[in-house]
């Protein structure tokens, strides 16, 4: 497969730059996909090793045959645990890019994308058990609400909530156009695109436990690298990036940043940047995924 079409990676140059690679270091992306920033990596590599990560089995067909190069299928939340399988303790740089990639919004049976009709699946490893179906179906309205509200930000969470447990009391919801009919009716009119977009991230970000598995990869990584390496994340949406900028900011994801006796500020990372980078309009208008994309990039103390 042209790797440009499973996946195009937003502000290739800027993550790069922002690992500061060092020609014999170790480095990690958590998010390998179609490949894009793992190749960029290894040209900048010599005598220096690469750990790929992707829990997602469709990636395997971008593997690069290089013996600098080690593909591990599983979720980055488990990066310390592999690593360890491997006798690395200790890395250099770590970089990931949230969210779906092209690949899996482009291939309709995945159930990501509203363009398509298809079984309601999200799951980015496929041999996860729990499915949008599964929550859409088994979840109770309070469950329901919650994850609209919270994950969606969708302002009329609780009245949907209500029509879907109404609605599948007759039929169950199993399909991304049946879902979509009941979604229409309480789309705000002229916004329907952004309200499917919502209603999609709320059960995707469930389905996958992507916050979760998002916090357990911050805290490891803050760990795993050596005083002066870098983490670099880019997130496609605030939750994400509230969670980034607050764990580089102040070692944890809420409340103010502990200081030790003599002020000195209690946190394992340093921001790099001030503010979030994003992606400029020339490639904004090349690639619509990079509109919102926000780049944070820490090096441990």
């Amino acid at each position: 497969m042209d790797n440009t079409t499973y996946h195009i990676p937003v502000m290739l140059d800027a993550c790069i730059q922002g690992l500061h690679i060092q020609p014999n270091g170790v480095y990690v992306d958590l998010t390998f996909g179609g490949g894009g920033h793992s190749r960029a990596i290894l040209a900048q590599l010599e005598g220096g090793h690469l750990y790929g990560f992707d829990q997602d089995s469709d990636a395997l067909i971008n593997v690069p045959d290089d013996n600098r190069f080690t593909f591990v299928q599983a979720n980055f939340r488990d990066l310390r645990r592999y690593l360890k399988l491997y006798n690395v303790l200790k890395v250099d740089g770590i970089l990931a890019d949230l969210g779906i990639s092209s690949h899996q919004i482009d291939e309709p049976e995945r159930g990501f994308s509203t363009r398509f009709d298809a079984d309601l699946d999200m799951r980015m490893n496929q041999s996860g058990d729990l499915s949008a179906a599964t929550i859409l179906n088994g979840y109770d309205e309070t469950e329901l609400h919650k994850i609209f509200g919270q994950y969606g930000e969708v302002t009329n969470a609780k009245s949907l909530a209500r029509a879907i447990v109404a609605e599948r009391a007759n039929t169950p919801i199993q399909t991304i156009a049946h879902l979509k009919r009941l979604l229409e009716k309480f789309a705000p009119r002229g916004k329907q695109h952004k309200y499917f977009a919502q209603v999609f991230q709320a059960l995707r970000i469930v389905v996958n436990d992507e916050l979760g598995a998002l916090k357990e990869m911050l805290e490891q990584s803050a760990e795993l690298l050596n005083p002066g390496g870098r983490l670099v994340v880019m997130s496609y949406h605030s939750l994400e990036d509230r969670l980034v900028k607050n764990f580089i900011q102040k070692g944890k994801f809420q409340g103010e940043v502990e200081k030790d006796f003599y002020g000195n500020l209690q946190r394992p990372l340093n921001p790099v940047n001030r503010k979030a980078i994003t992606a400029d309009e020339a490639e904004v208008k090349r690639n619509s995924r990079a509109r919102s994309a926000k780049l944070r990039i820490a090096e441990k103390i």
